[in-house]
């Protein structure tokens, strides 16, 4: 499903890293938190990725909260 997301445990501790290299994506998450454009991401940080490797990342992160269930404990 996600092509340009890697999950391996013998890469940067088994964290999700963007395919063939070993950035993980919370580096370029906290980057864009930052304020980092795509294009400064992969002109002054990261020029062996591309722009679709960050949105894949973005898409990657979307599925992983989706779905997330947070349990609240009940009031008694």
């Amino acid at each position: 499903m996600f092509e340009r997301i890697s999950i391996n445990p013998k890469v940067c501790g088994g964290q999700p890293c963007i395919n063939g290299t070993r950035i993980p994506i919370y580096i370029i998450l906290q980057l864009i938190k930052e304020g980092y454009s795509f294009e400064r991401i992969v002109n002054e940080c990261y020029p062996q990725i591309t722009p679709d490797d960050i949105k894949s990342v973005l898409e990657y992160t979307v599925m992983l909260v989706k779905d997330e269930e947070i349990l609240l404990p009940i009031a008694v």
